[in-house]
């Protein structure tokens, strides 16, 4: 019965994992609930705070959230339910019940990304955070947030704007909006999205509650992308969490002289993706999601483009977009035409970039290059054959794709350039 996994999820001084442990042994929360103490001590890793917990068998509580939760329409999704995200399960400490608003998508069934940031994010990181949004969902991914202000929100409106598919995971219960300058974010998503918490409807939001809530967020998703970040935020906890938990880590590089982009791009430097556009973060998955992801012209956006993702042609009879159209090319005679023809890396009969003479490499480099001379390669292949450590080899190939000497594609797979 429902009134059963919310009085289990509700244990007070229980951890989430001694919550799974207890789950795991006895199945049903409401065999949990008629157990005695000597079964209790049967589970082996229980602390005596859990076992005084799990003896108080008092229901008025859940009763009172479950009433809560029928007359706000507020579904309760427990660990045993088939819409309970798979991804999710896996974690070492998934919630046994979370509770929602809105409609619930099938998280297991297209690529889910975590869009993640700072609260005080620049122009720029708004911006970013805005576009890529909007690609992820162009591409057939559901972007999932905590729906801070700042890059979180962005993120979400995005990819709301572009008739996407957006989760957010709050750190309060589903029927108390926070912040409150995102209460419109807050009611469109809830319009076209879905809310979800593991903490019940009311629940205020506690300071302590979003570390918490962040392993969920990487929990549901495929992927983390973080698009600003400083050394010290819950961004980068959130994609410490993914990493932990298998998940990939992508960047948005940010400029070096701004506080608020040192935590991200010292990601990049400890081997996580760098990205530029929702496409260089979607098609890692074409192998995983082949019939969900798309690609999407708006998705890939030229340097430097900060137009608003609701920004659409007046005209449609006007020519598309210049990313969108065949490359023009320049006139016979031009000094830049002159300048390409001296470079032999254009010359279209030289044979394909297959060494690194001109680079200087070291030792671990050189190993992982020689690899990639065999052809083009999945990345965790070359972490296997190259015996270095995953965080180092992750390192190395960001190194040397900044360098020139790989490229990323498709697949989670690298070749040289």
């Amino acid at each position: 019965m429902l009134i059963h996994w919310i009085w289990l999820a509700t244990r007070a001084h229980m951890s989430d994992r001694e919550k799974l442990a207890v789950l795991t042994r006895f199945r049903d929360p409401e065999d949990i609930f008629y157990a005695d103490g000597t079964s209790y001590r049967e589970i082996e890793g229980l602390s005596e705070e859990a076992l005084s917990s799990l003896k108080d068998k008092d229901l008025h509580p859940a009763g009172d959230i479950l009433r809560t939760c029928m007359d706000q329409d507020i579904r309760i999704c427990t660990f045993h339910d088939g819409a309970y995200p798979a991804a999710l399960k896996n974690i070492p400490d998934p919630p046994v019940v979370l509770y929602c608003r809105g409609k619930l998508p099938d998280l297991d069934g297209a690529p889910v990304i975590a869009v993640v940031g700072t609260r005080k994010a620049s122009v720029y990181g708004l911006n970013a955070a805005k576009r890529i949004g909007a690609q992820l969902a162009r591409c057939g991914a559901v972007v999932v947030s905590g729906l801070a202000a700042g890059i979180d929100g962005a993120g979400m409106a995005g990819a709301l704007t572009a008739g996407g598919c957006a989760v957010g995971v709050l750190g309060c219960g589903v029927d108390v909006v926070y912040p409150l300058s995102n209460r419109s974010l807050f009611a469109d998503t809830l319009r076209y999205g879905c809310l979800i918490s593991e903490f019940p409807p009311g629940t205020p939001p506690h300071k302590w509650n979003f570390p918490k809530r962040n392993r969920i967020i990487s929990g549901l998703s495929d992927g983390v992308l973080v698009v600003e970040a400083p050394e010290r935020s819950g961004a980068l906890i959130t994609a410490r969490q993914a990493a932990d938990q298998g998940r990939d880590v992508f960047v948005v590089p940010g400029n070096i002289d701004v506080a608020t982009c040192e935590g991200s791009n010292a990601l990049l430097r400890d081997g996580a993706i760098a990205v530029r556009n929702g496409w260089d973060v979607a098609s890692e998955y074409l192998a995983i999601y082949p019939d969900k992801i798309r690609r999407d012209s708006r998705a890939v956006r030229p340097a430097g483009f900060t137009s608003d993702v609701t920004e659409e042609p007046q005209n449609t009879e006007k020519p598309e977009p210049k990313v969108a159209q065949k490359p023009v090319s320049p006139a016979k005679g031009r000094a830049s035409d002159k300048k390409k023809e001296r470079k032999p890396v254009d010359n279209g009969n030289a044979a394909p970039y297959s060494d690194t003479r001109s680079i200087p490499l070291s030792e671990e480099e050189e190993r992982i290059v020689s690899l990639l001379r065999e052809g083009e390669r999945l990345v965790d292949d070359v972490i296997h054959e190259s015996g270095l450590p995953t965080g180092q080899v992750l390192s190395l190939l960001t190194l040397l794709e900044i360098q020139g000497v790989v490229v990323r594609r498709p697949g989670k797979r690298v070749a040289l350039k």
